[in-house]
């Protein structure tokens, strides 16, 4: 498959959502690094697991200088499990469901290694909760049929995990804002879970 079938493909796997900005970027990302794994036979299900493992190991070595290295690993195993998918034709909704499933539970272990660093816990919490609701929300108006990626938000998953690892290296250099960023990305996650409450609701009612 090469890599305008790719595009093409990703497109109507989300609702024929356009390919293009940001997006196309990190299309031609993923497209990039899914061929060569797509080659040695590395499965989807594999990495999406693999994203997971290294979400438990950056919890358990969250206050060492390998931590935001350990939370790019796992980003990118999520990341690119989807694009390999398609590139295998190994598409399926087992696949789907067990990848959502793990992005869950390893969001979970990245806020956990916020907490040893010091985040405070009722910020986490209002930010792991407004996030989860958003992404439920998501979820379940696509099983409403809502087909459509929809509206990108200024907190889908990768600018979560952008400002958990600009905490991991404030951390590392002794810089004492790690609350004063987590609440930034708190008022982010409000206005997200706002843009996609409001888009569901058009879409639905």
């Amino acid at each position: 498959m090469n890599k305008s079938e790719f595009l093409t493909a990703w497109s109507k796997l989300h609702g024929d959502a356009q390919v293009s900005g940001v997006v196309k970027a990190w299309l031609n990302i993923s497209y990039l690094i899914s061929k060569p794994l797509s080659r040695i036979g590395v499965t989807p299900n594999a990495l999406t697991i693999s994203g997971l493992f290294f979400g438990i190991i950056l919890y358990l070595y969250a206050q060492t200088i390998w931590a935001p290295i350990l939370l790019v690993i796992s980003l990118i195993c999520d990341g690119i499990d989807g694009s390999l998918a398609i590139l295998t034709g190994k598409n399926s909704k087992w696949g789907a469901l067990l990848d959502s499933l793990a992005d869950r539970i390893t969001e979970l272990f990245w806020v956990l290694a916020l907490y040893k660093i010091g985040v405070g816990m009722n910020l986490l919490i209002a930010v792991l909760l407004i996030a989860s609701v958003q992404e439920y929300l998501r979820a379940r108006a696509g099983g409403l049929g809502v087909n459509e990626v929809g509206v990108v938000t200024p907190a889908e998953r990768p600018v979560r995990a952008s400002f958990i690892f600009v905490l991991l290296i404030a951390f590392q250099f002794g810089i004492e804002m790690l609350n004063e960023i987590t609440f930034i990305w708190l008022i982010l996650q409000c206005i997200s879970l706002f843009m996609v409450s409001r888009f569901a609701y058009r879409k639905l009612s």
